[in-house]
Formats: C-alpha cells, structure tokens, sequence
C-alpha cells in the first residue's frame, strides 16, 4: 500500500509539473493574443481552466500511479506508461504550440494526435487496472471540448 501511495504521489507530482511549467510557458500569450482571437460562444470564462487542468493532472497522476504500482517490470504497464508518458508530452507540446507560438491549426493538428494517443492510453490502463483507465475519462472528455474549441477558434481566426 505505502509503494502504491509513493507511485502515485510521484505520479501527481509529476503531471502538475507538466501543468505548471506549460502555464508558466504561455502565459504572456494567454494574457495577449489569446484575447484578440474570435472565439465560438460556448467558450468557458478563464478562471475555469486552472481549477479544471488541475483536477485532471491530479486524476492523471493518481492513474498512472495505479498502473505504475502493477511493477514496472511488467510488459503491460510499461507499454502503458509509454503511451501515457508520450500522451503527456503532447499535451504540453500542444499548449506550448497552440498558446505560445500562437498557432491554432498546428495546436489542431497535435491535440487530435493527442486524441488518438490518449485513446491508446487508455485501452492499455484498462489491460493493467480498470480503475485507472476509468480517471482518464474526464481528461479524455476535456481534451474532446478542446479539440473542438480548438478548431473553432482556427475556423474563426
């Protein structure tokens, strides 16, 4: 139990990481040209975002936690945690694209990669632990509205 508690802890921290850090990329590009952008109207106000990525890095964590804690050792979980380390990866690449090169149609075309990935993603937590691949469903949820905000907002621009 306390190894499991360790992986996953380690997991969070991880994942917040990730967040911090893109937040911290892009954020003189949220404060400026992000705001010029048209934007479709079923858009969520800006306080929305950090208190919802939050939650998901934290069910992301505490998922690849659970996987992690099946012993690494394992051909399952390290190919899970491959796919979920490369899912990870594109998912700060594509705020880094989208936010801080200001680039909504390569942010389109790297979160719809990310789409397919997180799929992947899941489908290999579900062979390791269920529970785990059941945390990613709200992420997986997020990521949908945001490729589809994603694309209206280039659609638009």
């Amino acid at each position: 139990m306390k190894k499991r508690l360790t992986y996953i802890a380690i997991s969070v921290g991880i994942c917040l990481l990730v967040g911090i850090l893109s937040g911290i990329a892009t954020q003189n590009s949220v404060d400026g040209w992000y705001h010029t952008l048209a934007k479709p109207s079923f858009i969520p106000p800006k306080w929305v975002f950090a208190p919802v990525w939050t939650v998901l890095y934290i069910l992301m964590g505490i998922s690849a936690g659970l996987v992690w804690a099946k012993g690494f050792y394992h051909i399952w979980v390290k190919t899970a945690l491959y796919h979920f380390g490369l899912q990870l990866l594109l998912n700060a690449l594509w705020t880094i694209v989208f936010f801080g090169f200001e680039n909504p149609f390569w942010g389109m075309l790297i979160i719809l990669n990310l789409l397919i990935l997180l799929l992947f993603t899941m489908k290999w937590f579900n062979v390791v632990s269920k529970t785990a691949a059941y945390l990613l469903i709200p992420y997986f949820l997020w990521v949908c509205y945001a490729t589809f905000l994603n694309y209206r907002i280039w659609e638009m621009n």
